[in-house]
């Protein structure tokens, strides 16, 4: 499967994530939720290196390593933060804003992994920006 497939099925499946999640910190708590589903998504990713016999242990002092261990730090803040907005607000105002990250994604590849700016991909910036603030403003 290519990468558009993947990030495809990667769409379907998180568009009912913060529904699903809202819906259960109604009264389950945040930092609960963040833990349960999250177990889930470790369970699943071990059982993919365990089916696939992926190596781990060498790519932990890998030169790379540090940007993986920073992304994780990055991830467990991020995911914190949104179980936590979705626990108080609005799925339809905290998604919004939470797919903001979709922008600043975008421009730090755009300054720190000198991808190609194209009118296009600003254009696409752009309206996703609009669109934010057309849905999460009240």
């Amino acid at each position: 499967m290519n990468y558009l497939l993947w990030a495809l099925l990667a769409l379907l499946a998180y568009t009912f994530v913060a529904p699903l999640m809202s819906i259960a910190t109604t009264d389950v708590p945040s930092d609960v939720a963040v833990i349960v589903s999250n177990t889930m998504l470790v369970i699943a990713a071990g059982a993919i290196i365990a089916f696939t016999r992926e190596p781990v242990a060498e790519y932990l002092t890998h030169p790379d390593a540090p940007y993986m261990y920073a992304a994780g730090i990055c991830l467990a803040v991020g995911i914190l933060a949104y179980y936590r907005a979705l626990a108080m607000g609005p799925v339809s105002v905290v998604v919004p804003i939470f797919g903001m990250f979709i922008v600043t994604s975008s421009l730090v590849g755009f300054v720190a992994l000198d991808e190609p700016i194209t009118g296009r991909k600003v254009a696409g910036i752009g309206f996703a920006i609009v669109a934010v603030y057309l849905t999460a403003v009240e």
